[in-house]
């Protein structure tokens, strides 16, 4: 009988202050987890950190072990495309650049990408932070491609695009059909979607889906149960938009091994299921 754990990814956000990667991705493997995101914090995985020979050791570890990187992700409250200094735009690109480029040596599919922030008091008008935003994409596209590597975009609701509606309209005036999205069901919820709504109209560019809990008064990404996302409504519009890969869970904890497994046990309950092929993990190095 396969565990809870087999249906989803797990994002390594709760272990990034105490695991490497290579150790957190073990640690998950034995827990009976096969997909990982990665997040880039150093002491954990930092581009600049892991030179190519440690690239390899590193891609060889997750070989071994039978499991898959699915996408790298930075926590977007360090940097912004969209600030209005050219210094932090600049300063972004470069680390989204390397970001990319590591994610080319490790073979992983997509790397997770912000719209960017607002000044929350004094927005700057929403053309000019979609100008910087467009021009973050014509810059970084070109980079993922060469590296075997994609943009994949989140929805996430302290950005200037707070929704998928309007995010979905500006990829779309980009035209590139590469860029993905990456569905944050908590992000969605705390910006006032209808969830179901909100995921048929990223559905042609839907690469991933994020599971965590929230309420719509203090922006968490919790375990689930203590928030009120409503899950249950989930499963079906992902069987109705054809989206049959692993959801992601991001659950930020300190008591991370205990919250992630009872989410994944409580999401299996409301009808989430792994997807239909069969990969046997290999926990052992």
């Amino acid at each position: 009988m396969k565990p809870p754990t087999a249906a989803f990814g797990c994002n390594t956000y709760s272990y990034s202050l105490s695991h490497s990667a290579g150790d957190c991705v073990v640690h998950l493997a034995g827990m009976g987890f096969r997909e990982f995101e990665l997040m880039m914090v150093p002491g954990h995985l930092w581009p600049q950190d892991v030179d190519a020979a440690r690239r390899k050791a590193l891609r060889r570890r997750i070989e071994a072990l039978g499991v898959k990187v699915v996408t790298l992700n930075m926590p977007n409250v360090d940097m912004n495309v969209a600030g209005l200094a050219p210094e932090m735009r600049c300063y972004t690109l470069d680390l989204l650049g390397r970001i990319v480029e590591l994610a080319g040596d490790l073979e992983v599919p997509g790397v997770v990408v912000g719209p960017g922030k607002a000044n929350p008091l004094f927005p700057a008008p929403k053309e000019r932070l979609t100008g910087y935003f467009l021009a973050a994409l014509d810059e970084l596209a070109p980079l993922a491609k060469k590296a075997g590597t994609a943009l994949w975009v989140e929805n996430m609701p302290f950005a200037f695009l707070p929704k998928l509606d309007e995010l979905m309209e500006v990829l779309d005036r980009h035209g590139n059909p590469d860029i993905g999205i990456v569905w944050d069901a908590a992000n969605s919820y705390f910006a006032h979607e209808d969830l179901g709504q909100s995921l048929r109209s990223c559905r042609e560019r839907l690469k991933l889906v994020h599971l965590s809990d929230t309420n719509r008064w203090t922006y968490r990404h919790d375990a689930v149960g203590l928030g009120t996302v409503p899950f249950n409504e989930v499963p079906a519009v992902l069987a109705e938009v054809r989206h049959d890969k692993r959801t992601m869970l991001e659950i930020i904890s300190h008591d991370a091994d205990r919250d992630i497994l009872a989410s994944a046990q409580r999401l299996t309950q409301m009808g989430f299921a792994a997807p239909a092929e069969s990969m046997p993990a290999r926990t052992t190095m």
